[in-house]
């Protein structure tokens, strides 16, 4: 007999009490998220969202899975967007992923819910983040322990949310070590594969991506797939520099080289541009130079040489002492060369011999030696001293540019010349990589020419100023280099590049874009995957 109350059917009972449980889990996750400082508002949750968060929490996970307290997940580096989730998954195997993206995908396109994937949270521009959708953390991922393998080919088998600071200490007790770094090792494995992993070694060794024999993928399916070269060959070189597009790394094999113990580490000043390209320019063309090879822009820096003091000697120090770097431009030349201590003499006369062919200021040759791991690690010191001070948590408007060499005067005279005219509050990165080292089947863009150069705008915004070191003023500049590289038609290309429109999307990717909409179309059909980039927001769509 159907059950009446009040003259309504069973049906419309049940629906009613579906919707009012709905309702108070929508109130519930509001709640959760209400405390978070959030530069969006929460707006009102969709049904659908609702009804995925409900099943999800009937499954069963190795893991966990969170609704509230979860306002990291809104948070990175760049600290410029706040992009609340409704949940967190706390993986601690691959199948948790794989059955969340799976069951969200089998939702079907209704639901529109998104999923990210969120690593140390060192994206700039809430990359990591999914608005009212799902984050994976992937720290959380526990995976098989590392698995080193020595021999002709060695190699590390690591879990996409390991940070290569811990895969450096491992494999240095094998006395071995990845070929390619980053500046900052704090950082997953997952989250630099997927952009490409640039630093001083790229010239020789290429990216972080060019140095990966196989990776343990899970797709926009859920599906989880092994991929290489030689294996669903679309889907690995997709991924690599994919920006999270195709699916979420969840393990990776590293190639892996000998590790040397010690490294002598340089630093130059140049007052020429031309003769500053040069030089590293002709460094990253020889067959025996240096290990590493990173340059520095410095702007109007008071007493420079005196604070290389706290880590270098001076080969002159009368010298160097008499040397004023107050209202001038410099450009640093910072290069390494990697030893073992039994080959100091053998190692001191080749850096002797590629020093001598170079035209620096003579007074600004500075000197040092220190560990492998310390020179590697080097970064993380400045963190903690900036920690200290409470200036790592700011805003990090940063900007990264791959510039073709025949481009980079012009560019150099334009914006080191006029637009920026005083010091910078961060870094100037400028160093020149061979084409030939990167692989070109990747979904990474790169400009066209045999050598380009990464330059890069590390700049913090201090908090509540409101002159040149406010967030606004240098967002302001960073639009004005922009607009000046369009104005001036040159083929520059955004790294980690963040974009509003897929008109500019297309652009960026230029010939690679047909593939690469195939490629989201095969692994990722509902466009469910690393939504912070707005590449596709729209299932199988190639517009917004």
């Amino acid at each position: 007999m159907a059950l009446k109350l009040f003259g309504f059917s069973k049906h419309v009972i049940l629906s009613f009490i579906k919707i009012t449980i709905l309702l108070i889990l929508n109130f519930m996750i509001n709640k959760a998220d209400s405390g978070c400082n959030n530069s969006v508002i929460t707006s009102i949750i969709p049904i659908q969202h609702c009804e995925i968060l409900t099943s999800l929490q009937s499954q069963s996970f190795d893991g966990h899975l969170s609704l509230k307290n979860n306002e990291e997940a809104a948070k990175d580096f760049g600290n410029i967007h706040h992009f609340p989730p409704l949940a967190v998954l706390h993986p601690k195997t691959v199948s948790d992923i794989s059955r969340t993206i799976k069951h969200v995908f089998e939702k079907g396109s209704d639901s529109e819910m998104k999923v990210a994937a969120r690593g140390h949270g060192h994206s700039l521009q809430g990359q990591a983040q999914a608005h009212q959708g799902l984050v994976i953390k992937m720290e959380s991922l526990k995976g098989p322990e590392m698995k080193i393998q020595t021999g002709e080919f060695p190699y590390v088998d690591v879990s996409g949310g390991e940070l290569w600071i811990n895969i450096l200490h491992e494999t240095l007790q094998y006395g071995l070590a990845p070929k390619s770094w980053t500046d900052y090792l704090h950082l997953t494995v997952g989250g630099t594969l997927s952009n490409a992993g640039i630093s001083g070694q790229a010239f020789k060794h290429g990216p972080q991506i060019n140095n990966i024999f196989q990776l343990e993928v899970v797709t926009g399916k859920g599906e989880v797939v092994t991929c290489s070269e030689n294996q669903n060959a679309n889907l690995f070189h997709g991924v690599l520099g994919g920006l999270g597009q195709f699916g979420v790394i969840t393990r990776a094999r590293i190639s892996l080289e000998p590790a040397p113990k010690m490294v002598k580490w340089i630093r130059v000043l140049y007052s020429d541009f031309s003769k500053f390209t040069r030089d590293q320019e002709n460094l990253i063309s020889l067959k025996d130079t240096f290990d590493y090879i990173e340059g520095f822009v410095i702007i109007n820096r008071t007493g420079l040489l005196n604070s290389w003091r706290l880590s270098f000697d001076p080969k002159d120090p009368l010298q160097a002492s008499q040397f004023s770097s107050d209202g001038k431009t410099f450009y640093c030349l910072e290069m390494a060369k990697y030893f073992k201590p039994d080959e100091a003499e053998v190692m001191n006369q080749g850096v002797d011999d590629l020093l001598s062919k170079l035209s620096y200021i003579q007074p600004t040759l500075f000197l040092s030696e220190v560990s492998y791991v310390e020179f590697l690690d080097r970064v993380h010191v400045s963190e903690m001293k900036l920690r200290a001070k409470g200036l790592w948590d700011v805003h990090h408007p940063w900007l990264n540019l791959l510039i073709p060499r025949s481009e980079i005067h012009d560019f150099a005279k334009q914006v080191f010349g006029n637009i920026l005219k005083d010091t910078s509050n961060g870094p100037i990165l400028i160093y020149p990589v061979n084409q030939t080292r990167w692989n070109r089947k990747t979904s990474l863009v790169t400009p066209e020419e045999d050598v380009f150069y990464l330059v890069a705008f590390l700049t913090s915004a201090i908090p509540f100023s409101s002159g040149e070191n406010s967030l606004e003023y240098i967002l302001s500049q960073n639009r004005r280099i922009l607009d000046f590289c369009t104005h001036a038609k040159l083929n520059v290309k955004q790294y980690l590049a963040h974009y509003t429109t897929q008109e500019e999307w297309q652009t960026h990717f230029g010939s690679k874009w047909g593939a690469f909409v195939e490629r989201k179309r095969a692994y990722d059909p509902l466009a469910l995957l690393a939504p912070g980039h707005r590449i596709f927001q729209k299932e199988g769509s190639t517009s917004i």
